[in-house]
């Protein structure tokens, strides 16, 4: 059975949304995006609980991603 994340750590993002692959960048879950890429359409990726595939796929504040056993939530910067 797979281990089950911890708590999710906050990614604070400056725009009202941000794509998949930039967040996964953003919170060093991958190199690159051609590491993206692959991670994605793998399968390893969760966006709130759910396989997701799409590089481009939308994240709102409060979205939770988790890939690598690592989760993260989406959360808009105060700056």
């Amino acid at each position: 059975m797979p281990e089950e994340p911890h708590e999710p750590r906050g990614v604070e993002i400056r725009d009202v949304s941000i794509r998949l692959g930039q967040l996964l960048k953003l919170a060093d879950l991958v190199e690159d995006g051609g590491e993206a890429k692959e991670v994605l359409l793998r399968g390893l990726v969760q966006v709130n609980g759910e396989v997701e595939t799409r590089r481009g796929r939308q994240l709102m504040p409060g979205d939770v991603v988790t890939a690598a056993g690592q989760a993260v939530v989406v959360a808009r910067s105060s700056a």
